[in-house]
């Protein structure tokens, strides 16, 4: 079974490579995962068309300027609240293969861009709702943010050190891991169903839920009884021979000395005798092998300890900054790093052997390509002076003032 689009996708005048080239993808503007998990697909050759409310709106999803996580995207500016907006944005989603909203549950929906309305005008399309609680259940309707999703979800609580309290992980298990990451394989694994059944389908993807996916090994240490409910009284969180530790020039060693060869050659490493020491998974020892540890790698900074476990199967790496790590051999060798224009910023993941991503590009201006996009979509000059004249859409001026007066 084959269902075709509506009217052709707008393409864009630049092309992209990757395994996703020629997935249409409208993106309605919001924060936190959304624009991550839409990042990943414009990294890998998808075409995404994000979709910012008009500068000076009040409810605008976007922070001050444009975040490299916007890269790769065209931007239009439409209002969304007046109906001839919204009929234009439910006109791209008829011709698009995905269509991803980050909004609390219903706001989609009473702005004209139903799943249920869109997907009744293009079968084919993958509508995914990426929400921090999920599109129902007591929560779905409450704020929140990266650290309530993973705290709910079992993941903060286990993370620091005994004695202390949970430490956020950035946003990296909710925002992004939990959320953006997840929709990006929701929204791949809808398209490879779709090649067989010619039609599309609902995502409900939840940074809760997918959080929670993220600890599924640790409740399957709790089932065999090998987890210790005490923050830091556990091997990746306690032990002496996994964790981090800071040198005489302020700097940290990470050591992930976990299986027993490795074991051994970090303690010879630091001038143990392997033959006195206890076993290496005897608890009771950790908390005074840790602080035997910690002192004498105090004793020595960063690139000395780097140094003398060069070539040295321990497990061991100097804990790098954001700005330290593009400049590590292997992040060169691999290129895991790329300049665009002028910013230093993780490349595309992963390889690809016969259709590897292109360097990514840079974040759109704001509604630089409402223009292009209305044009492409069989839109006539004529109706995109009154729609801009009307304040539905907007694109900047072409010097740069973007008063959005007619073009």
């Amino acid at each position: 079974m084959t269902t075709s689009r509506a009217r052709p996708w707008p393409a864009r005048t630049t092309t992209t490579g990757g395994p996703l080239a020629g997935v249409g993808v409208v993106e309605l503007a919001a924060i936190g995962p959304s624009p991550f998990g839409c990042m990943v697909l414009a990294d890998l050759g998808a075409d995404v068309v994000v979709v910012d409310r008009i500068p000076g709106d009040p409810h605008s999803a976007h922070v001050t300027g444009r975040s490299v996580l916007q890269r790769g995207r065209r931007s239009i500016c439409v209002d969304l609240g007046s109906e001839r907006g919204s009929a234009l944005v439910r006109g791209l989603a008829a011709s698009a293969d995905v269509f991803v909203e980050g909004l609390r549950p219903g706001v989609a929906a009473r702005l004209g861009l139903a799943d249920a309305d869109l997907l009744e005008r293009n079968p084919r399309l993958v509508y995914a709702h990426m929400t921090g609680w999920g599109q129902q259940g007591p929560q779905s309707q409450a704020p929140g943010h990266d650290i309530n999703y993973i705290a709910v979800a079992g993941a903060l609580e286990a993370i620091g050190r005994s004695g202390d309290a949970p430490v956020p992980p950035l946003n990296l298990v909710g925002d992004n891991g939990g959320g953006g990451m997840l929709l990006a394989l929701g929204i791949a694994s809808a398209l490879v169903e779709r090649a067989t059944s010619g039609r599309g389908q609902i995502l409900d993807v939840a940074m809760m839920d997918g959080a929670a996916l993220l600890t599924t090994n640790f409740h399957g240490f709790i089932a065999s009884g090998a987890w210790d409910e005490r923050r830091g009284h556990n091997l990746c969180t306690g032990a002496h021979f996994y964790d981090t530790y800071e040198t005489s020039d302020g700097g940290y060693l990470a050591v992930g000395a976990q299986e027993p060869k490795f074991y051994v050659a970090f303690m010879t490493a630091l001038g143990f005798d392997p033959a006195a020491l206890p076993d290496q998974y005897d608890r009771t020892t950790w908390t005074d092998l840790k602080s035997e540890v910690a002192r004498r790698i105090g004793t020595r900074s960063r690139d000395e300890w780097c140094a003398v476990f060069d070539g040295v199967e321990a497990c061991v790496s100097p804990v790098l900054s954001f700005t330290e790590a593009p400049g590590h051999p292997q992040a060169l060798a691999r290129a895991t790093f790329v300049d665009v224009d002028g910013i230093v910023q993780p490349a595309p993941a992963p390889r690809f052997g016969r259709t590897p991503p292109r360097t990514p590009l840079a974040p759109p201006g704001q509604g630089a390509a409402t223009k292009e996009v209305l044009g492409a979509m069989g839109v006539s000059s004529e109706e995109i002076g009154d729609l801009r004249r009307h304040q539905v859409v907007w694109w900047p001026d072409d010097d740069g003032g973007g008063s959005g007066g007619a073009p």
